[in-house]
């Protein structure tokens, strides 16, 4: 059994469109190494941050990332005896070597921990739709819209707010 304690630069593509780690940005990786009858089995933790945009109003976001991972990486002899024996599994790691290559393993660990719609705030009110004005900034901020269906009837109630005494004239 080894530990290991490592900050490595980020992969590409450690997110989705919304918010992701950029490449190579800090991880802070703390991994325990174990020799086990099938391979090495890895696990512990990886940390870093994630960049985004608000889903709601498009300020910028910053989430901390800290994701648990667990991965067994076969011996080569032992995964192709898996395979011949008929349990393939789709997922087998396998190790190069001395070798193993957890930059796959990171990603399947960190991506699905992010947030799929990121706030800056649990009660983001957004952006108005009519102007874009950020609504956090003025929670009073509202616009006078009438329904076009309701045009019609606007002239009514110019002709109902004046005096009667101006149509009799």
């Amino acid at each position: 059994m080894r530990e290991e304690s490592r900050t490595v630069a980020a992969p590409a593509e450690m997110g989705t469109d919304v918010i992701g780690i950029p490449e190579g940005a800090d991880l802070d990786l703390d991994l325990r190494l174990e020799s086990v009858m099938e391979g090495v089995l890895v696990t512990g933790s990886v940390e870093g941050e994630a960049y985004g945009e608000c889903v709601r109003c498009l300020d910028e976001v910053v989430w901390d990332v800290a994701v648990d991972l667990t991965e067994l990486f076969s011996y080569p002899d032992r995964a192709k005896a898996a395979a011949e024996a008929g349990d393939e599994d789709e997922d087998v790691r396998e190790l190069e070597g001395e070798l193993l290559d957890l930059e796959s393993v990171i990603r399947d660990s960190v991506v699905p921990a992010l947030p799929f719609q990121p706030l800056c705030q649990p009660d983001c009110p957004g952006l108005c739709p009519q102007c874009g004005a950020r609504l956090a900034d003025d929670p009073n901020h509202q616009h006078e819209i009438i329904d076009p269906r309701w045009s019609a009837l606007e002239g009514v109630l110019q002709d109902a707010s004046t005096p009667d005494e101006t149509k009799e004239s």
